[in-house]
């Protein structure tokens, strides 16, 4: 391995050394799953601006909204 992939190493098992905390965004099963598993995890609801269509959001961003 190189110096930057020993690096990146080092700060991923920095990283995961500790107790892991997960913030899941989308879809909740995800979230509820890790929590089943005893890890700590918040659930954001959320979902893409105008339901996902690209050009709703291009409008809509115009808006202000």
């Amino acid at each position: 391995m190189g110096e930057a992939q020993d690096e990146a190493m080092t700060g991923a098992q920095r990283l995961l050394s500790g107790p892991v905390a997960v913030v899941n965004v989308g879809l909740e099963g995800f979230a509820a799953e890790l929590r089943q598993n005893g890890v700590e995890a918040i659930h954001v609801d959320w979902t893409p601006p105008a339901g996902g269509d690209p050009k709703m959001a291009a409008i809509l961003s115009k808006l202000g909204v």
